[in-house]
């Protein structure tokens, strides 16, 4: 199947949003203490997801800021699921992402790459 509709759509969202980061690398959720941001995160301003905020992104240090994957989440805790882009994000960086958003038995992610 050819997904390229899908990643222009999701090009255009970013391209034409402004990308909040709220919660910079090395900052700790504001409900989970143990959970440090490896990346920087943040959402795209003016967007909507399922709880109500806007589409969230995971900004890395790769100087092109290409969106070249997404996570799909499901979280049991918010009983919920969302989309997380990753823009810009290394090989490392991704990795380290994947693996915040699997570390627990109520939140998992499955890993999109882009072809």
């Amino acid at each position: 199947m050819n997904n390229q509709e899908f990643w222009d759509a999701v090009d255009t969202l970013v391209e034409q949003s402004v990308i909040i980061i709220d919660r910079p690398k090395g900052s700790t959720h504001p409900r989970w203490p143990d959970f440090v941001y490896p990346v920087d995160y943040g959402y795209l301003e003016g967007t909507s997801s399922m709880d109500g905020a806007g589409i969230d992104v995971w900004v890395g240090t790769d100087e092109k800021k290409q969106l070249d994957a997404l996570l799909c989440i499901v979280d049991l805790y918010k009983r919920d699921s969302e989309i997380k882009l990753l823009i810009g994000c290394t090989e490392e960086e991704k990795q380290l992402i994947y693996q915040l958003h699997n570390r627990t038995s109520g939140m998992k992610a499955l890993f999109i790459r882009r072809s």
